[in-house]
């Protein structure tokens, strides 16, 4: 069983499980073992099958860990508004993609470790659209990186913005940096929309579940 293909949240679940198995084991090993016989069996053929059936519980309990490997995402972002939408938008890409069996961190971006950043496999970058372009903070921080820096690693670009032809596009000056640094572009850019005025900005409804449809395409795609 690899890793990517099992949810994230089972995991512990799955250990858990093994464990019992090792117990039950235990249980049908006195039941059934020399141990429950006459006294004159030898002691040390007690102690034999419970070795023998102890191993074969920890190869079943280590077929069933997932793997050590399993591939790190990075989703970072940028958020402004009140109701921090493009958080919204991050976070649940990041809990699809958790489900699915990778290894997920959800970051703003002023919270990011620069220094960690080149352990990830693969970068999400986003960030509300501001004057028909990415925000500040969030070009600030992939303009720390060198061309070609991320070189053999994917990444994607996402955005929120209002459904209008003004509006401008984030994403794609996000996608055009990311290329820039080396990264593999491994899937269009997702455009959430928003709508309202001032505080009152919000995800347009059915905009989460299109967050989490990508994140499940997304998947599919680093799994092939």
């Amino acid at each position: 069983m690899h890793s990517q293909h099992l949810p994230f949240k089972s995991q512990e679940y799955v250990h858990g499980q093994s464990a019992k198995l090792i117990l039950m084991l235990g249980h049908s090993l006195i039941k059934d073992s020399p141990c429950s016989q006459p006294a004159n069996t030898a002691s040390h053929q007690c102690l034999t099958v419970f070795n023998a059936r102890f191993r074969k519980a920890q190869k079943i309990h280590l077929s069933l860990r997932p793997e050590e490997n399993c591939l790190k995402i990075l989703v970072v972002y940028d958020t402004t508004s009140v109701k921090r939408n493009t958080e919204k938008v991050a976070m649940t890409m990041s809990e699809v993609l958790k489900a699915k069996g990778f290894d997920v961190d959800c970051v703003y971006v002023k919270d990011i470790d620069l220094a960690n950043v080149k352990n990830y496999d693969c970068v999400l970058a986003g960030s509300p659209t501001q004057a028909f372009r990415a925000t500040g903070p969030i070009m600030q921080f992939l303009d720390r990186f060198a061309k070609d820096e991320f070189a053999g690693k994917t990444a994607a670009a996402f955005d929120t913005q209002l459904q209008s032809r003004m509006s401008g596009n984030a994403a794609k000056g996000i996608e055009k940096k990311l290329e820039k640094l080396g990264f593999k572009i491994v899937m269009p850019p997702l455009v959430t929309y928003v709508e309202g005025k001032m505080d009152e900005v919000h995800l347009k409804e059915g905009e989460l579940e299109k967050s989490k449809k990508y994140a499940e395409d997304l998947a599919n795609k680093l799994h092939q």
